[in-house]
C-alpha cells in the first residue's frame, strides 16, 4: 500500500516556563491572604492527584515545606476518585511513581478511600469528603486548572472538580458521574463544590498553569472565597494557550502511547475530537479527525487502559498491556462504557494502518492524510504527511525539520521513523 510520505515539523510554543519554580509556589502561598489565617500546629490535608503534572512532586514537596515553615503539620493524601484500582494502596503506589512518598516529600501520606456524608446539593445530590480531609483543621489541594475532557464550560478541571471527583473519593466519583449524565458535569462540579467549601475545610488550594509545552507557566494560591471566580478567570487564561494538530481536517492519528498520565481519557479528547459519550469531532476549534491509532499504552497508566474505546485500531502490544480489572473500574465509575470498548487490534503497525486507510473516505489510499504524535501531551513536534505541508506552512510558528521519508518499518511490520528513534535516545 503506498501511503504519503512523511515530514517531521515542530510547532513552536511560547515557553512560558517558571525559572524557579519552589521559589514561585512558595512566593504564592506566602502572599495569599487565607494561609496568613492558618493557626500554627494546624494539621492541614493537602490532595494531590493521578494526572502525570509536569513538576508534581517539586510542587507538593513546596506546598509542604510552606506549611512547615509556618510551624503548621501539614500531610498528604491523594485525590484521584477511582485510580489506582480504587484502593487506598494503589492510590499511595500512584503518588509514589510520581516520585511523592513520605522520604521524599518529608511528611505522612495517608491513603484511604473512606469518606462521610456531608450534605445534598439544591439537585438532591449526596455528598461525600474523605474522612482523612475531615479530620485535618484545613484543606489545600494542588489542581492543575485545564480544559476537561467530557465536557465545555466556563468551570472545568481545577480545583473544584477535584473537590468532587477527588475529595469524594471513588464513592463520590462514582456518585458524581452518575448525576452528571442528567445535570450536566459541570453543574455537579459546581455544586458539590459548594457544599464542601460549606464545611470551612476548604482553606484554598494551588491552581497550576501549563503552557502548551506543559511547562509550569503559573502558580496561583486561591482562597476558599472567591474561588469560583477566580478559577474560571485561570481556565479562560489556560485554554488561550491550549495546543492542537495544526491542520483543519486529519484522516488518519497516530498516537504513540496513551494512559491516565497524559489524560483521564488515556488521551486528550480535544485533541483527537472524540467524546466518549457524543463520539467522534464534536469539539469546536479542534481538527475533524476520521480514525486513530493508538499504539502502546504508557506504563506510568498501571494497565488502566480507559481511552482505548476512543481509538479505531489498537495494536496487539497495548492490548496486551490492558488490567482489564482497573479499567472498568475507571469506565463504570465515570458511567463512560464506551471509553473501555476494545476496537479492532492487530499484531503490527503496518496491518493496523493498511487496514483503516481505507476507511477514510479516500477512494485513492495514496492521498489519506496522516500525523504521528508520541502521546496527546506532547505536540512540539510530530510527523505529518507529505501532503499536509502546504497548509502547515502558512501557519509561522510551525518550522519544518527535514525531509519527506517514506513511512518505515521493521522485520516485524512496526513503525521506525524520526519519532521511534528520539524515543530510543531518550
Amino acid at each position: 500500500m503506498q501511503l504519503q510520505k512523511l515530514v517531521p515539523i515542530r510547532q513552536n510554543f511560547s515557553d512560558r516556563r517558571l525559572p524557579n519554580l519552589p521559589a514561585s509556589v512558595r512566593d504564592a502561598m506566602q502572599s495569599a491572604a487565607w494561609t496568613q489565617a492558618v493557626k500554627p500546629g494546624s494539621r492541614i490535608a493537602i490532595g494531590v492527584g493521578s494526572r502525570g503534572i509536569t513538576n508534581i512532586d517539586v510542587i507538593a514537596k513546596a506546598v509542604v515545606d510552606f506549611w512547615k515553615s509556618r510551624d503548621c503539620k501539614p500531610f498528604l493524601i491523594p485525590v484521584m476518585g477511582s485510580h489506582g484500582a480504587a484502593t487506598g494502596p494503589g492510590q499511595a503506589d500512584v503518588l509514589a511513581h510520581y516520585r511523592i512518598t513520605e522520604e521524599t516529600m518529608g511528611c505522612p501520606i495517608v491513603s484511604s478511600l473512606d469518606v462521610e456524608p456531608i450534605g445534598t446539593t439544591p439537585d438532591g445530590v449526596e455528598v461525600v469528603m474523605a474522612k482523612d480531609a475531615l479530620e485535618a483543621d484545613g484543606v489545600m489541594l494542588c489542581a492543575r486548572v485545564k480544559w476537561h475532557t467530557d465536557f465545555e464550560g466556563t468551570l472545568e478541571s481545577g480545583i473544584h472538580k477535584m473537590m468532587a471527583i477527588g475529595l469524594g473519593k471513588w464513592a463520590g466519583a462514582q456518585r458524581y458521574h452518575t448525576h452528571g449524565l442528567k445535570l450536566g458535569l459541570e453543574r455537579v462540579i459546581r455544586t458539590v463544590g459548594e457544599v464542601v467549601l460549606g464545611t470551612g475545610k476548604m482553606l484554598g488550594g494551588l491552581a497550576i498553569l501549563e503552557d502548551a509545552r506543559h511547562s509550569t507557566a503559573e502558580v496561583h494560591a486561591v482562597g476558599a472565597a472567591g474561588m469560583v471566580e477566580a478559577e474560571e478567570k485561570l481556565l479562560e487564561r489556560v485554554k488561550s494557550w491550549k495546543p492542537n494538530i495544526p491542520v483543519k481536517e486529519l484522516d488518519i492519528l497516530i498516537v504513540d502511547e496513551i494512559g491516565k498520565n497524559f489524560s483521564g481519557a488515556g488521551m486528550d479528547t480535544k485533541v483527537i475530537n472524540r467524546s466518549g459519550r457524543r463520539g467522534p469531532n464534536v469539539w469546536d476549534g479542534v481538527p475533524t479527525i476520521h480514525r486513530v491509532f493508538a499504539r502502546d499504552l504508557s506504563p506510568l497508566s498501571y494497565g488502566n487502559a480507559v481511552g482505548i474505546g476512543l481509538c479505531d485500531v489498537i495494536a496487539d502490544r497495548l492490548y496486551k498491556k490492558i488490567d482489564f480489572e482497573p479499567t472498568w473500574i475507571n469506565s463504570l465509575t465515570a458511567s463512560s462504557l464506551t471509553a473501555a470498548y476494545v476496537p479492532l487490534h492487530f499484531a503490527a503497525d503496518r496491518t493496523c494502518i493498511e487496514k483503516i486507510a481505507p476507511t477514510c473516505g479516500k477512494l485513492d489510499v495514496s492521498d489519506v492524510s496522516i500525523a504521528w504524535i508520541r502521546n496527546t501531551m506532547d505536540l512540539s513536534e510530530m510527523l505529518i504527511s507529505e501532503n499536509l505541508l502546504d497548509e502547515v506552512r502558512r501557519n509561522p510558528d510551525i518550522e519544518v525539520l527535514g525531509e519527506p521519508v517514506e513511512i518505515e518499518y521493521d522485520s516485524d511490520g512496526n513503525l521506525v521513523g524520526v519519532l521511534e528513534a528520539e524515543a530510543v535516545a531518550h
